[in-house]
């Protein structure tokens, strides 16, 4: 499994939301570049990087802040939050991001997104797949669509989708574990996709049980910050 350590950020610093609520904001850290260097000196090869004030005013903001840490690290970085244009992706790419997340630009401009998975590949672009009560949420999980999420994925599978991150919006941010059972349905469902799955992880016990279940990835914030996990232990999960 794939150990993915999250900085979200809002005003150039890390944050975390509870349950995508932007008015439940705790700041844990003034330096995103120093955060990204301290995961990549415990050996993690991956980041997810989500640019919240992008999400919420629908374009990017804190473009500078990616470039920062792609500039700064080797890291791979996968990149959200306000990717809503062609103009979008093209400059989060030259920042240095090496893969794109999209959700809500998924669900409103599903042909859009189409383009872009066969323009840029299924290794450059990822499904995001946020989740409310079985349903797809959008505009920084603000808004809940009437999408089912098997039939939302079952639409980005035909056309080649590689990479999903499902985050069960319930479990965000409360450190009450991970939502098991959609993800071994979906794994059930969708037996070639590689499944990231985000949210919940409230110690080490739910990286454990994640590890057993076959997903690709997880990725984990809130708990890191919250010192619930220890990176030194999460890196023997590493693939």
């Amino acid at each position: 499994m794939n150990i993915i350590p999250a900085i979200d950020i809002i005003d150039g610093k890390c944050v975390r939301l509870t349950q995508g609520d932007y008015g439940q904001k705790k700041i844990y850290d003034d330096n995103p570049v120093e955060v990204a260097k301290r995961y990549e000196d415990h050996g993690f090869r991956y980041l997810h990087v989500v640019d919240l004030d992008g999400a919420k005013s629908k374009h990017i903001v804190n473009i500078q802040v990616l470039e920062d840490i792609t500039n700064a690290t080797d890291l791979i970085v996968d990149f959200g939050g306000g990717v809503k244009s062609g103009k979008d992706i093209e400059r989060a790419f030259r920042a240095g991001a090496s893969r794109i997340t999209g959700g809500s630009i998924a669900v409103r401009e599903p042909e859009l997104f189409g383009e872009w998975i066969s323009k840029y590949g299924p290794d450059k672009i990822i499904l995001g797949a946020d989740v409310k009560d079985r349903h797809i949420a959008v505009g920084g999980w603000l808004e809940t669509s009437d999408q089912d999420i098997i039939e939302f994925l079952k639409y980005y599978t035909n056309k080649a989708i590689k990479f999903i991150i499902c985050t069960d919006i319930s479990r965000d941010g409360v450190l009450k574990g991970p939502a098991f059972e959609l993800y071994k349905e979906l794994l059930a469902e969708f037996p070639g996709i590689n499944l990231i799955a985000s949210g919940g992880v409230g110690g080490i016990e739910d990286v454990e049980k994640l590890a057993e279940s076959g997903v690709w990835g997880v990725i984990i914030g809130k708990a890191i910050y919250e010192n619930r996990v220890k990176l030194d232990d999460l890196i023997k999960f590493q693939n």
